[in-house]
């Protein structure tokens, strides 16, 4: 799933290219948008809000609007020149929005509605990592709040600090030195796991390969997320390959990375399975 600095970076991408003009097509490709038309509006800006990008819209029809979508696993925002061949199929097209000679489509949205109500979509998320609001201290409570809780599993709740996804959660706990299955009470300052996360991301929001390490050449970009069986970057140890808890639903599906040497069992961790096969992610 695209993590926050992925989304941030499209919609840095889509506010330069429609911020300040006026939609002169709009092609809604699901069933409950079909018949609505947007002509006519202007694109006031592009923003992100964790893991949601919406358009803010003015002087449609119905008035003020937000066209708020969500990447989910395989969605993305492209922006084309009028006429320019798409790089995705026609068939995954969501919606279609054109200003004068530029196209942005969304391909594969996993959410894509109209709402006047832009807030209050995002009112159940805890404190942006890029947002200009921020807030360190809200975060930090909002993680130490279940002290029993898996910290792998914390840190993907989007209720306690969004924009985190499965990468910056294995390379976050890595860094923390915890296992991913280590109770939230293990984490000495959980502030400064805050920050830690918020320093990670910021640092990537607008460059095209993802870096936790520091080392940008290739291959060499992170501390453990996909890289089973590979020697840890610090011991050397094999990094292993699991998954979360005993369910089925989707925390448990995304695999956890961690190095058994750097990031050692702690009393009131919970289960992890170990998996094989392909890496998947």
């Amino acid at each position: 799933m695209p993590e926050g600095d992925t989304v941030y970076r499209t919609a840095a991408r889509l506010h330069a290219a429609l911020a300040g003009k006026t939609l002169t097509r709009s092609d809604f490709r699901v069933p409950a948008l079909a018949t609505k038309d947007l002509s006519g509006a202007a694109v006031d800006r592009v923003r992100p809000v964790g893991k949601h990008l919406f358009i803010d819209l003015s002087g449609a029809a119905d008035r003020r609007l937000s066209i708020h979508s969500h990447l989910m696993m395989e969605g993305a925002w492209h922006v084309y020149a009028r006429g320019e061949k798409w790089r995705r199929p026609g068939f995954t097209a969501r919606v279609v929005l054109r200003a004068g000679d530029t196209e942005a489509v969304g391909f594969d949205l996993g959410v894509l509605e109209l709402t006047a109500a832009p807030e209050a979509a995002v009112a159940h998320l805890g404190p942006d990592l890029l947002g200009e609001d921020w807030d360190r201290v809200r975060a930090a409570e909002n993680l130490a709040a279940d002290a029993d809780r898996a910290l792998g599993l914390a840190l993907l709740d989007q209720r306690v600090m969004a924009g985190i996804g499965n990468i910056y959660r294995n390379e976050l706990c890595f860094l923390a030195g915890l296992h991913p299955a280590a109770p939230v009470s293990a984490v000495p300052d959980p502030a400064a796991l805050a920050d830690s996360a918020h320093r990670l991301l910021t640092a990537n929001a607008l460059t095209p390969v993802r870096c936790t390490t520091g080392d940008r050449r290739r291959g060499r970009e992170l501390w453990v997320y996909g890289r089973d069986r590979r020697p840890c970057r610090r011991c050397g140890t094999a990094i292993v390959r699991g998954s979360l808890g005993t369910g089925s639903g989707p925390a448990a599906e995304r695999v956890v990375y961690f190095c058994p040497a750097c990031q050692p069992v702690t009393p009131g961790s919970g289960p992890v399975r170990r998996r094989t096969g392909s890496a998947g992610r």
